[in-house]
């Protein structure tokens, strides 16, 4: 707000001026007037409309495709049934809930949490898919149960 920028003007003048300054010489954005503070302190609403369109179209469907390999191959693991249909599901949402976030945060800052919620969910559940996936197929003894011929 103008009405409080005296009080920190003080305040940038003593500890920022040299450095965000046009006269210093450095490519850091100046502090010398209101507007500029106010331009590089202000919320930032992320991507247009049309490009968080874009996006998250592209992100959507091409994640979707890798989540959807991952889980069928993970859908053939020995896991439990219960387990494996968690982790698969859990991964589904949490593109929906990560790509649906980053339209609320446009309109509502504090939703960026719940794309790292998403993240956080969608990391941790492909992850379980892959590793134990990889587990299966490389690392485990199967000799008792296979039907090999050597």
């Amino acid at each position: 707000m103008k009405d409080g920028y005296p009080k920190v003007k003080t305040i940038i003048d003593r500890d920022c001026i040299k450095c965000h300054s046009l006269s210093s010489g450095l490519r850091i954005p100046a502090l010398t007037t209101y507007e500029e503070v106010k331009r590089v302190v202000g919320t930032d609403l992320g991507e247009s409309i049309k490009k968080l369109a874009r996006v998250s179209h592209i992100h959507l469907f091409g994640i979707s495709f890798i989540f959807l390999t991952t889980g069928l191959i993970f859908s053939l693991s020995t896991m439990n049934a219960y387990l494996k249909f968690a982790s698969v599901t859990v991964t589904f949402l949490a593109i929906w809930l990560d790509i649906g976030s980053w339209w609320l945060t446009k309109y509502k800052p504090v939703y960026a949490h719940v794309v790292i919620i998403g993240g956080l969910l969608m990391g941790l559940s492909l992850a379980i898919q892959i590793c134990f996936s990889l587990y299966e197929m490389w690392l485990k003894d199967d000799r008792l149960g296979s039907n090999s011929c050597g």
